[in-house]
């Protein structure tokens, strides 16, 4: 059996056999959150997904530091302190909180390390100025742009030429840039905006340049693995690879680059213009973080994930059924068991282990239970004691049948008028009344959960 761990590389388009740089200490960073609202379900997947990756490699070596970055400064922040008349601090604070509690609601380790943006934005004005002294970037009114055509790599993770890249994506349009592709380092900040002293004027770093220079400081210039949603392939990490290289004077900049694809809602994408953006907290009044996370992890990570009311239905009975076996227990896992998480992160693989191991743990002895119990322990799942359990699944039911069938037909009209929004909120509020629905064959039909 092969005990070597695989992993799908981007930069190659391969799967490949992952050779550290240093086996005595791994390195991985993964893009955290912009924190301008409350994170939502598609957040949650590269959360879980590196979370199980982070346990994977401690189960291989000795030193593992994981870094997941928080971009507390950007354009995303500023536009929502000012939609909610909220000062960008408060902001900020109220988004951390409230992502960090999501962490744990959804069982995820704390990284190694969780740098801020705005605690670092004298390392990058030094990688900045070490990119215009190498000739890779210019200012111009105060702006600070990357010369895109000065790095001959430049789309090879993404696998296409600068034009393509250019002609597919929206790029910045501005007069202080020479070329149409380059992107910004540093820009001056408007009034009542955050802003550095920088030798280019009062200003602020661009938003790929935060992730640089984090990585450098805590894993150094060249490390094994960069990991985010497939979302940040261009621009961002291709951005991350070029100005990292050309400031550092190397020729790599991670080694293996992983990428989680969409989820989709009842096959739509998730989009706030759909009106089906599903916030993490939503949930936690409803069912075990759990059950979010079995989901989660259902489809292969570089699937996408369809995330729909059967599929939590289902990850609930699956959960409800396994802790009939619940033994709390701190087991090894033999290479058997793993070797599933070893090819290339393949939770759905390792879900039909534990599958297995559970017919034989309701079958057998006190150590057939510990080995199923740990087996679930390993990827965060059975964290929670029986009686926690048995405390989600007490929603009373108060409410009637004719209740039920009114807010289905309310529902069907609004979805027939594109008000997905508030064809949403009653689903909630269904759900918060214990009542489950689903559409099947052009009707919508229910029951109690």
């Amino acid at each position: 059996m092969n005990k070597d761990i695989f992993l799908t590389n981007n930069l190659t388009n391969k799967k490949e056999k992952f050779v550290p740089i240093n086996k005595n200490s791994i390195g991985m960073y993964v893009c955290g959150p912009t924190v301008y609202d409350d994170p939502h379900i598609g957040n949650a997947r590269p959360l879980v997904v590196f979370d199980i990756l982070f346990k994977i490699l401690k189960s291989k070596f000795s030193s593992v530091t994981y870094v997941r970055n928080i971009t507390d400064v950007d354009d995303k922040i500023i536009k929502s302190s000012n939609e909610k008349n909220i000062s960008i601090t408060d902001l900020t604070k109220k988004v951390i909180k409230s992502f960090h509690e999501d962490c744990k609601y959804l069982n995820c380790e704390n990284p190694s390390q969780e740098p801020k943006a705005t605690e670092h934005i004298d390392l990058m004005i030094e990688m900045i100025s070490q990119l215009i002294k190498k000739g890779f970037a210019y200012e111009n009114n105060k702006h600070v742009y990357f010369e895109v055509k000065k790095f001959n790599d430049y789309g090879k993770l993404s696998n296409k030429k600068i034009e393509e890249l250019v002609a597919g994506s929206r790029v910045e349009v501005s007069d202080n840039k020479k070329n149409s592709e380059d992107f910004v380092l540093w820009k001056p900040s408007l009034e009542n905006e955050p802003s550095w002293d920088s030798p280019w004027g009062l200003g602020r770093p661009g938003w790929h340049l935060e992730c640089s220079a984090m990585s450098k400081k805590f894993l150094g210039n060249e490390f094994d693995i960069h990991g985010g949603g497939i979302d940040l392939i261009f621009p961002h990490h291709e951005n991350e690879i070029a100005q990292s290289r050309c400031a550092n004077n190397t020729k790599i900049f991670a080694n293996y680059w992983l990428h989680n694809a969409f989820i989709t809602i009842s096959n739509e994408k998730m989009a706030k213009s759909q009106g089906n953006i599903l916030k993490i907290k939503d949930f936690k009044n409803k069912v075990s973080g759990q059950v979010l996370r079995l989901a989660l992890i259902s489809a292969h990570y570089k699937q996408p994930l369809d995330w729909n009311d059967k599929l939590i239905e289902d990850c609930q009975n699956t959960i409800n059924k396994w802790y009939n076996v619940f033994l709390p227990s701190k087991k090894d896992l033999n290479e058997e068991i793993l070797q599933p998480l070893y090819d290339d992160i393949n939770t759905p693989g390792y879900i039909a282990n534990l599958h297995k191991l559970y017919e034989k743990a309701i079958k057998g002895n006190d150590e057939d239970k510990q080995i199923f119990n740990s087996a679930c322990n390993f990827i965060g799942l059975l964290d929670e004691t029986k009686e926690d359990w048995l405390n989600y699944k007490k929603i009373k039911v108060n409410i009637s049948e004719e209740e039920i069938l009114n807010k289905i037909e309310l529902r069907n009209k609004a979805r027939n008028n594109k008000d997905y929004k508030e064809a949403d909120n009653i689903r909630d509020y269904l759900l918060d009344k214990g009542v489950l629905i689903e559409d099947k064959d052009g009707k919508t039909i229910w029951k109690f959960k």
